[in-house]
This record gives C-alpha cells, structure tokens and sequence, in this order.
C-alpha cells in the first residue's frame, strides 16, 4: 500500500485497515507455525503497512 493511498482514507478508515492487516499478520503468524509460509516477507509488507498508517495518524493528529 503506497502513502499516496493511505493519505486518501478518512480516520475512521485508516482505523478499520489498521485492525484488518493486525488480523491478517496474526493469521499468517498462527500459519507459520503450523507449517512455513510460502511468502514470509508479506509479514514484513504488513508491518510496514501498519507502521506508515500510524506515523499519518499520528501526524493527523498533531495538525
């Protein structure tokens, strides 16, 4: 997900997204360990995602 895109989102949208991809990386974490994930660095694109929602929100909020 590029910033350009997260920019567009309302606060109440970046919220929602912010739980959906945490579900999603504890999903993959409960499957990596039943067996390896095909592609481990999704976990890393998530976290990534996660941490630019949060440095906007947080920059949202200051404005």
């Amino acid at each position: 997900m590029k910033m350009t895109d997260i920019r567009k989102m309302s606060t109440e949208e970046l919220v929602n997204k912010e739980m959906d991809l945490r579900e999603e990386i504890s999903k993959l974490a409960f499957k990596h360990k039943i067996r390896p994930l095909e592609n481990t660095s999704r976990v890393s694109m998530l976290r990534k995602d996660i941490a630019r929602i949060l440095t906007l929100r947080a920059q949202m909020s200051v404005s």
